[in-house]
């Protein structure tokens, strides 16, 4: 696979190699520095992780905003990035955790820039919870939704 190392792990695997311990089913995803076809890979990989979870509409949110996340980590930053999503019994949590130190920040787009300004603009609104959260090297763009909130 081109973009690096990926994985989708059900409840039942990971049970398997944690000797017997459920642990929540996980996506975790190294995305290659710029390569853009990360995007709609990782949005399939999500898409077969959310199969089962979730009120109406809930999995297509979660889509779009790991789309903006990783699209912006890619474009934003000259370094790989690393994708992961959670599902736990509160929700879901999907983090990008990107090599760079400089945050991002929503910005008021510009009439004339139809595609680009709307990323965090997009997780701002329609994510239940989001943020920011700084590494060692770099930095991580979470963002939770609850599997039926409207």
């Amino acid at each position: 696979m081109a973009i690096g190392a990926s994985s989708v792990e059900t409840v039942e695997d990971r049970a398997a190699s944690a000797g017997g311990h459920t642990q929540p089913p996980q996506l975790r995803r190294r995305l290659g520095r710029a390569d853009l076809r990360a995007v709609p890979e990782a949005r399939r990989a999500l898409r077969e992780l959310l199969r089962h979870w979730g009120g109406p509409g809930r999995s297509d949110i979660a889509e779009l905003l790991t789309s903006e996340l990783v699209t912006n980590a890619l474009v934003h930053t000259d370094r790989d990035a690393v994708l992961t999503a959670t599902v736990g019994p509160g929700g879901l949590r999907v983090e990008v955790r990107d090599f760079m130190a400089r945050l991002p920040r929503p910005r008021a787009t510009n009439a004339d820039d139809a595609t680009n300004g709307r990323g965090l603009l997009l997780v701002q609104t329609l994510a239940d919870t989001w943020g920011v959260r700084a590494h060692g090297v770099g930095k991580a763009v979470w963002f939770e939704l609850d599997a039926d909130a409207a």
